[in-house]
């Protein structure tokens, strides 16, 4: 198979984002999307590194070799056009998972950390010890507008992973509360902060259930301006009580989150599930918006990623 087009198409993608990308001072972004048939890849480039990941049907043993032929091309490709050598090329296969299988550790030995810089943050990232990087790329412009509209609010991100959008909300002027189950994440979160010249003291940090630590910050009486809310699409994490399915479950969530918001507040709303659609219910209670057209950059705007929207509390009728 003739690998040039696929080495053109690189190239003419880059060529389109050369000028977002050094304005916005950016380092880690998508350059390639299944954009040709015959490479199903996604290629995410995070400064002198570039991660892989193989899309579409899991490939038999009779399509080994076109697999195989496939990574030379890719290799050869990005090094060419990019300069990044194939040892700093990391093959990835993006499958269907189950539950938090996407945050399980892939390579146990593999604890190299890089800094990438995204205009005025900086974040740790791994590129092979979990399939996901520890950085949602997706999500850049929300972390721009956190910076620029968060100044002496209370925020809360729940669900935080590495902690990324607090970072971006922290840096802005809030005071931020960080939840996800996971102490290796928030712990990278933590780090994060401290990349950033920001005080993780100052900030909390906390590592629970999120569909407890609702109903244990509802009865507190706590009251936040902000609230980010970006779950997986399912889990079924051991630490969890129930399952999650985002589907089934974002009207409660989304209700328990709008108990925490003040009158005058914003929940962030957003997710990856295909084919989601905000249930009849919430759209109905709620004053709802979606925001995916600005809250998808430049370099996902080709794919579907994810949706967004803001949701406010009604005004009460007088």
């Amino acid at each position: 198979m003739d690998s040039t087009p696929f080495k053109n198409r690189l190239q003419k993608n880059y060529k389109k984002l050369k000028t977002y990308l050094q304005k916005n001072g950016i380092e880690a972004y998508r350059i390639y999307n299944k954009d040709i048939p015959e490479y199903p890849y996604q290629i995410d480039l995070y400064g002198t590194d570039a991660v892989i990941y193989e899309q579409g049907k899991r490939l038999t043993e009779e399509d080994e070799p076109i697999r195989i032929q496939h990574q030379k091309d890719i290799e050869v490709a990005i090094a060419e056009v990019f300069n990044i050598h194939p040892d700093r090329q990391h093959f990835k296969i993006r499958q269907k998972q189950k539950g938090n299988e996407q945050y399980k550790p892939l390579a146990p030995g593999s604890d190299e950390y890089y800094v990438v810089t995204e205009g005025p943050f900086k974040f740790w990232v791994n590129l092979e010890r979990y399939l996901d990087t520890g950085l949602f790329l997706d999500h850049r412009p929300l972390r721009q507008f956190l910076l620029n509209n968060c100044e002496g609010k209370k925020v809360l991100n729940l669900f935080s992973y590495t902690c990324s959008l607090s970072v971006a909300a922290a840096k802005g002027g809030a005071t931020v509360a960080s939840i996800d189950m996971s102490r290796t994440y928030l712990d990278w979160g933590m780090q994060n902060f401290v990349l950033n010249d920001l005080d993780p003291d100052q900030h909390k940090f906390v590592q629970a259930d999120v569909l407890k630590e609702l109903v244990i910050m509802i009865e507190a009486g706590v009251k936040f301006d902000t609230i980010l809310l970006d779950p997986p699409s399912f889990s079924n994490s051991k630490r969890m009580e129930d399952d999650l399915d985002i589907e089934r479950d974002h009207p409660i969530l989304i209700r328990d989150c709008m108990k925490l918001l003040k009158d005058d507040g914003t929940l962030y709303f957003s997710t990856n599930k295909r084919k989601f659609e905000l249930h009849r219910i919430v759209a109905s209670q709620y004053e709802c918006k979606e925001i995916s057209q600005w809250t998808i950059p430049q370099d996902f705007h080709q794919s579907y990623i994810h949706q967004a929207f803001t949701l406010k509390k009604k005004a009460p009728h007088t």
